[in-house]
C-alpha cells in the first residue's frame, strides 16, 4: 500500500484519468473528492461488501426459496392468475 500525505486542495492521480482531491480535514475524518470518467465505478468499501453479502445470500436461497414461496401461495388459497377464484356464482 502506498501512503501519501496531502493537505487540503492537494491531490493524487491514479492512472491517466482518476484524480483524488483532499477537500476537507476534520478531527476524525477526511473528505475527499474523486474526478473520474463516468464509466469508472466508484463505491465506498462498505457498500461493496454489503452488495457482495446480499448476492451470496440470494444465491444461497435460489430455487428452494422460489419453490417454498409457491408452496406458501398455494396453501394460502390465492389464485394463480388474475381474475381466477373468489368470484360469486349467480
Amino acid at each position: 500500500m502506498l501512503v501519501i500525505s496531502r493537505k487540503v486542495s492537494e491531490s493524487i492521480i491514479i492512472g491517466d484519468d482518476v484524480e483524488v482531491v483532499v477537500t476537507e480535514i476534520g478531527a476524525e475524518r477526511v473528505k475527499i473528492g474523486i474526478r473520474a470518467p463516468k464509466g469508472v465505478p466508484i463505491l465506498r468499501r462498505e457498500l461493496l461488501e454489503t452488495r457482495d453479502l446480499n448476492r451470496e445470500a440470494s444465491a444461497a436461497s435460489g430455487p428452494k426459496a422460489v419453490d417454498e414461496l409457491k408452496r406458501l401461495l398455494k396453501k394460502s388459497g390465492r389464485p394463480k392468475k388474475p381474475g381466477q377464484g373468489n368470484k360469486k356464482e349467480e
